[in-house]
């Protein structure tokens, strides 16, 4: 394993581990910790930003060109993360079974389909 790919491996676990868990604790009602959550979850959203930042600089890499194809799908990726959470959520905290499985469902047809608006059909 390269070195880059390990990096990229750990901060990316730290952060995803951070970023889900702020998440989680900041819907959840009863636990009265929204701010706390929010702040966690912005936390691993940096570290997020920051592993991507290091594996391009470790890969020698060109900077990421921001154009208005990478802002699309920046937010086509947000709006599918965020309808499988809203999912989820449905489904296991506010017991709307029927419409948290169909908007999860939305979500994940929204993330499969980055693969095809990154990557192509060939």
């Amino acid at each position: 394993m390269k070195k880059s790919t390990f990096v990229a491996m750990i901060l990316g676990t730290i952060g995803g581990i951070l970023f889900a868990l702020g998440m989680c604790v900041a819907l959840i009602p009863e636990w009265n910790a929204f701010k706390q959550g929010v702040v966690m979850g912005v936390i691993g959203a940096v570290v997020l930003l920051i592993m991507v930042l290091v594996w391009r600089k470790m890969e020698n890499k060109n900077p990421i060109k921001v154009s208005a194809k990478t802002i699309g799908t920046v937010l086509w990726g947000i709006i599918g993360a965020l309808a499988l959470g809203v999912g989820m959520c449905l489904t296991m905290v506010w017991s709307h079974m029927m419409i948290g499985i169909v908007v999860g469902i939305v979500g994940i047809v929204l993330l499969l389909s980055l693969i095809p608006m990154t990557k192509g059909l060939k």
